[in-house]
């Protein structure tokens, strides 16, 4: 039940708001623990339910085009969400939420169902993972924490088929490219493939919005569209209105890494920061020597006025990591069909080797990940000042430094804590071999150039420094 909603008198652009609204837990969310009740309950002490508050607020902001995770926040200082403990299961109070989460007083179903994921996902992160059988301390532990998330939000179908594609892209892209992503997302749903993305807008929600309209051509009924974000990006990032499973890892490195497990193959659109990030993740971990036999469909795709984009990309990726990187994947410009026809062969090729290697099909975990690759990355101005961004190192390595300095600037543009650093520290300082970095600029300068940084028509103010 809601209260009619009314303007936030705080704020200057006037957002209107629901006063007060109680809806009731769904699924495996109706009954907690008095001790999980008790620590989402803590409010002004426990930093659970700041987080827990920031999330509900970005996935009720759905539709909002705010790229800052401070400014969602300023929108609405007087927002609040609390747990009311029912006998029959936990129910939630929002005060003063944004009234486009709402139609005729009642909260979108959707919507509703993504609270609740962020719920679930919340406890675990502030209770289950710290029990033994989640050691973050080893490889094992953080893959297993993986695992248990993603089982806890029902996204795993045992037995079906590989069919799940994981795109990636900027959400922040132009219309032509949105449009693209549709199309290509139309093709895969023909084809009977499920969509993984980041969740949020751009290049995130178009293939799933094209697949959607391939699977009811094709009657499929039980169309996966999973996103997968974390904290710190949800509030520039806010879910999309089609996924049906949503999954909120805790940190960047274990959203990654769900990615590729759970993922059969990866198609890349065009995007910025953000998505560079992504591609030297996945390069870095199919270059490993443990995961060069293992088939894993890889494709880089956009319309032909994004060809240079990929051409940019392309060429500082030879250029740091060599030439035979290129190997791992495809660059296919303007041609949707013809990438679902060469990612289904991909996917049958991933069938096959699991199939003979008695690999599971829901979960990949034969696919090595080192250590550096797992471990959260804190953008702080020394950590990002002492990234190793040599070529005397293997590929592996320099593109795991090379993700995190990415990661860094994406903090630094969006996320809460980078916001805050660069406010207080000024911009980061990224150093390394001068070849490599003056190729470094001269990307990251095409992606400001290209409005690839920030929404279209804002002016990006660059939070980092490439030191030659």
């Amino acid at each position: 039940m809601a209260n009619n909603n009314k303007n936030n008198s705080n704020n200057q652009s006037q957002e209107k708001t629901i006063d007060r609204c109680i809806i009731a837990a769904r699924g495996n969310m109706t009954l907690l623990s008095r001790d999980e009740v008790t620590r989402m309950m803590a409010v002004g002490k426990s930093s659970i339910h700041d987080l827990f508050r920031k999330c509900c607020l970005a996935v009720l902001n759905c539709d909002a085009k705010d790229d800052d995770a401070v400014l969602v926040l300023s929108r609405y200082p007087d927002f609040d969400v609390k747990l009311l403990p029912r006998e029959r299961g936990i129910h939630l109070e929002f005060i003063n939420a944004p009234a486009q989460a709402f139609v005729d007083g009642k909260m979108i179903s959707g919507i509703r169902d993504s609270i609740f994921s962020v719920l679930r996902d919340i406890v675990f992160q502030s209770t289950e993972r710290n029990l033994d059988n989640f050691n973050e301390k080893t490889s094992s532990g953080l893959t297993n924490m993986v695992f248990e998330m993603l089982r806890r939000a029902e996204v795993h179908q045992y037995g079906k088929e590989p069919n799940l594609v994981v795109c990636w892209g900027g959400h922040s892209i132009e219309k032509h490219e949105y449009q693209y992503t549709k199309n290509v997302g139309y093709q895969l749903g023909l084809r009977g493939a499920d969509i993984c993305t980041g969740c949020g807008t751009g290049a995130m929600k178009g293939p799933m919005k094209g697949a959607s309209v391939g699977h009811a051509k094709q009657r499929i009924v039980d169309g996966r569209y999973i996103g997968i974000t974390e904290p710190g990006i949800i509030a520039a990032e806010a879910p999309n209105p089609i996924v049906n499973k949503l999954v909120i890892m805790p940190d960047i490195e274990k959203r990654l890494e769900a990615f590729v497990r759970l993922g059969h193959g990866i198609i890349v659109f065009p995007g910025g920061v953000g998505t560079a990030e992504e591609i030297l993740y996945l390069v870095g971990i199919l270059s490993h020597p443990e995961n060069r036999e293992a088939p894993f469909p890889f494709i880089m795709t956009g319309p032909k006025e994004s060809a240079e984009y990929f051409k940019q990309i392309d060429e500082f990726v030879r250029f740091a990591l060599g030439d035979e990187i290129a190997q791992l994947y495809e660059i296919i410009i303007d041609d949707p069909e013809q990438v679902a026809i060469k990612m289904t062969e991909g996917l049958k090729k991933v069938k096959k080797f699991r199939s003979n290697e008695q690999i599971s099909y829901y979960f990949d975990w034969e696919l090595h990940i080192d250590k550096n690759y797992q471990s959260p990355f804190v953008p702080t101005h020394k950590n990002m000042a002492n990234l190793n961004l040599d070529q005397n190192q293997p590929v592996n390595e320099l593109a795991a430094d090379l993700r995190r300095a990415f990661s860094g600037i994406v903090s630094g543009n969006v996320k809460e804590f980078g916001r805050k650093q660069i406010a207080k520290h000024g911009v980061y300082q990224i150093k390394g071999n001068p070849e490599l970095m003056k190729k470094l600029d001269k990307l990251l300068k095409s992606f400001v150039e290209q409005k690839r940084m920030k929404l279209p028509g804002s002016e990006y103010v660059p939070v980092y420094e490439v030191i030659q």
